[in-house]
């Protein structure tokens, strides 16, 4: 195959969920020309990143009429589906009218993935599903991400002389009842930066739905050694994560986190870890104990996060 096409939009962790089913059909196909049609800003993790070489926006306004059942379907477009040996779509089609405009366009190869997890197995094993229809094996469900010179160079920039090690905390995510309170947060951090052996930064992760959280942290916070990372693409924050040790909820940030070698403590409530948790090795959830985030105590991420540092440390 010459040309394939991915579909996938959905939130970043739906996205990072799904590369170890891309990083398959990438082996398999080693000299292909993939591309992804996503969100850009999320897609960008793959874009000349292993994973394919071009991404365009599902976003696109005439991308619309493929929504429509017998639609007038524009030229550009109908010729831009046919150009591809095999198109892999996560889109949510069920009535089929999405896969039936596709095939009015000539595509003859096309293979649906879930748009949905459910509950019976891992996320990732699920949403490899389209690669064991091709006949290719998903043997490593771990996600990994690619960094690039630049994004790495960028994530030093950003990083100027902070000291090491670097400990990131990601304290927000897509849900409020995903978070830990943010008092706890605060608790940690303080005995955090109180450590007589703990000479390295803090680095406090936050997007624009994070933003009423982060703003008492940078309140409280005024530390040299306490950096804000807010709103930073996505490649650049996964150069930032690959030495660091990362806390954070059940959410997309911490699956970037894990994907790019973060070593990880996964706070986990109302969601169930055995299918929404990162594979990677380097990763250690924490469930609360009656699956409500204020029943997880201080001490016991406190705890785990200090063993962690204490397992980082030269000589340790």
């Amino acid at each position: 195959m010459n040309r394939i096409l991915v579909i996938r939009g959905g939130a970043i962790g739906d996205f990072i969920l799904t590369l170890p089913a891309l990083k398959a059909l990438r082996d398999a196909h080693p000299h292909a020309n993939i591309e992804i049609l996503g969100y850009k800003h999320i897609a960008v993790l793959a874009e000349n990143r292993f994973y394919a070489q071009a991404v365009r926006s599902i976003e696109y306004g005439p991308l619309s009429t493929f929504f429509g059942k017998d639609a007038e379907l524009p030229s550009e477009l109908a010729t831009y589906f046919a150009n591809f040996d095999l198109i892999v779509s996560y889109l949510y089609d069920p009535d089929g009218i999405f896969e039936s405009n596709l095939r009015r366009c000539g595509v003859e190869l096309l293979v649906r993935g879930p748009a949905k997890i459910d509950k019976g197995e891992h996320a990732a094993r699920q949403l490899a599903r389209p690669m064991q229809e091709l006949g290719l094996a998903v043997t490593d469900l771990a996600a990994k991400v690619y960094p690039s010179t630049e994004d790495r160079q960028r994530g030093q920039e950003f990083l100027r002389d902070l000291p090491r090690p670097l400990v990131v905390f990601h304290p927000g995510s897509g849900s409020k009842r995903k978070n830990w309170p943010l008092e706890n947060w605060i608790d940690v951090g303080n005995r955090l930066l109180g450590l007589d052996d703990f000479q390295g930064s803090l680095i406090i992760v936050s997007g624009e739905a994070d933003e009423d959280r982060t703003r008492r942290l940078r309140a409280i916070w005024k530390n040299e050694r306490v950096r804000f990372a807010r709103n930073i693409p996505l490649p650049e924050l996964a150069a930032l994560f690959e030495t660091a040790i990362f806390v954070g909820h059940d959410s997309g940030i911490s699956q970037l986190a894990a994907a790019a070698g973060a070593n990880c403590i996964l706070l986990f409530g109302p969601t169930n870890p055995e299918i929404w948790a990162p594979k990677n090795e380097k990763v250690q959830v924490i469930q609360a104990p009656t699956g409500d985030m204020p029943s997880l105590r201080f001490e016991t991420v406190r705890d785990a996060l200090i063993n962690r540092l204490k397992a980082c440390l030269p000589g340790e």
